[in-house]
């Protein structure tokens, strides 16, 4: 196994200040192409169904303007399918979606939905699309995943994070140990194991040192962090904690 970890930087909310305002700035077209020039691996960018950030042009625009792969985060639904069977970007992460949540809240119930959503991925899959589902460690949504014909599954990071954050180490560790468990189960199913949601430069170093992971998904601190040290210095200093890590 490749003892390499990418970095796919999420330019999400780059767009909700843009919104903010109903301006034509900041454009995540530039945020994408500044974090390419940083060193990202790939761009991830969340089309929601309300379109409170990412918007049907922004897509447009990355997919013509970036050489990285573009990673599109879309709900599992009709409408989402189609743009992305319009677009074939590299990869599509099915994520849960519900309008009143601020970000994910936790991982897709693959289990609960597993002939709907086999029938769903097909078509992606056909196109030449890389599926990943953004689930938890429960091994029963890693094996549906494998199930329904994803060939990658991304581990929602973000209780272990808020564990890390609130102090409560010994939590923290416990759920640490558990999406070690889930990477390395994922693992030898054959799926391709990401990681993401809630990463910071505390966080990042316990997940990146886990072998079977092969790339990490984070935006919103990157963005935060931007404010203060601009975007592509904050990607250059989260690389280096990943490969220290990994190293």
């Amino acid at each position: 196994m490749p003892n390499s970890l990418r970095l796919g930087v999420n330019i999400d909310h780059v767009a909700t200040i843009r919104n903010a305002r109903g301006s034509a700035y900041p454009d995540p077209l530039r945020a994408a192409l500044m974090a390419q020039e940083a060193g990202a691996d790939g761009i991830t960018a969340h089309l929601r169904e309300d379109r409170r950030h990412i918007r049907d042009g922004d897509i447009d625009a990355l997919m013509a303007g970036i050489k990285v792969p573009l990673n599109f985060e879309m709900a599992a639904t009709p409408e989402m399918q189609t743009i992305a069977l319009r677009h074939i970007p590299h990869a599509c992460c099915i994520v849960p979606e519900k309008r009143e949540e601020v970000t994910t809240e936790g991982g897709l119930d693959v289990a609960g939905d597993q002939a709907r959503l086999t029938d769903y991925v097909a078509p992606l899959v056909e196109a030449g699309i890389r599926v990943s589902m953004f689930i938890g460690h429960d091994p029963a949504q890693i094996e549906a995943s494998a199930k329904i014909g994803a060939q990658v599954i991304e581990l929602h990071t973000g209780h272990y994070c808020d564990l890390h954050h609130a102090g409560d180490f010994a939590a923290r560790d416990v759920e640490l140990e558990a999406l070690r468990a889930g990477a390395a189960y994922a693992d030898s199913l054959g799926l391709e194991v990401h990681a993401g949601h809630g990463l910071t430069y505390d966080t990042v170093a316990p997940i990146a040192a886990i072998k079977q992971i092969r790339e990490l998904n984070i935006g919103h601190f990157l963005i935060a962090e931007a404010i203060f040290s601009g975007l592509g210095p904050a990607i250059t200093h989260m690389r280096k904690l990943m490969d220290a890590a990994r190293g």
